[in-house]
């Protein structure tokens, strides 16, 4: 499986993209988050994927900078099947906030000929709590991270290894969701900006975390990879070298911090 980062900032980022990312097996593609607007079919096309191909799609929560990409997917998606252009089906996972905001945007911006194919050949799909879905033979696990902003979801992914994969969101992982990100082989995770610079960027105030509290967290959850992301875009240049240094301070396995379009193999 390989997971390739679309975009690694946080809301208000100009020097890179909204964090948003495809996990890929072989042919087989499941979309989380779209960013902040329709450069996520610019992200999609220089990372050297179609975006016909995103079939498999997976919405956090509502805020802008993850929710505006996905409406246009849909967009896309509605107008090429109604030109005749778009094949198949395709699913949009989501809780129920988001959801409905998906169905009302819909309704309210595309047109009568175009918005007739979701429920028909594009899916909203409600996912609960808890809930198991099986996506391109993985099986996913959906929880509500408990966000103190907005209603929010992580999941956890089967990996063909057995191992598992859980992302949490753009916001810390709270207690009562240790035991989706406990031992798990590759954890995704923000971290907003370096503890360092806590001062400047009051991630606390946001509700975010930094990249030492993201790597405590890791340790102590028995985390082997560790993957940095939803960050400020102050030193773009330096982020690997300033996130890596501080992390590896607190977290004794391996640390990512990936630039937007880079490809992490996932094993």
């Amino acid at each position: 499986m390989k997971l390739t980062m679309l975009g690694t900032g946080n809301a208000l980022v100009t020097e890179c993209y909204n964090t948003c990312f495809v996990l890929q097996e072989e042919n087989k593609y499941f979309m989380v988050d779209g960013g902040g607007g329709n450069t996520v079919l610019r992200q999609l096309k220089h990372a050297g994927f179609a975006w016909m191909d995103m079939r498999e799609i997976f919405v956090t929560h509502k805020h802008l900078d993850h929710i505006m990409g996905i409406i246009w997917m849909i967009r896309m998606i509605c107008q090429y099947m109604n030109q005749g252009q778009y094949s198949g089906e395709a699913n949009i996972y989501a809780h129920d906030e988001v959801i409905d905001i998906l169905k009302k945007a819909a309704d309210r911006l595309l047109k009568p000929k175009e918005t007739r194919f979701i429920g028909d050949r594009l899916h909203l799909i409600t996912v609960e709590d808890g809930e198991k879905r099986i996506i391109n033979g993985n099986e996913v696990v959906f929880f509500d991270i408990h966000s103190t902003k907005a209603k929010q979801f992580g999941f956890t992914l089967q990996l063909p290894s057995g191992k598992k994969l859980t992302c949490c969101g753009d916001e810390p992982c709270e207690k009562n969701c240790y035991k989706y990100a406990q031992d798990s082989e590759w954890l995704l995770h923000e971290a907003f900006c370096l503890s360092s610079e806590a001062d400047i960027w009051d991630p606390y105030g946001k509700h975010h975390s930094t990249a030492k509290d993201a790597c405590e967290l890791a340790e102590k959850l028995n985390v082997r990879n560790l993957v940095l992301y939803h960050t400020e875009d102050s030193h773009m240049a330096e982020r690997k070298t300033l996130y890596t240094d501080e992390g590896k301070k607190y977290f004794s396995k391996k640390i990512y911090i990936p630039n937007d379009l880079e490809t992490i193999t996932i094993s």
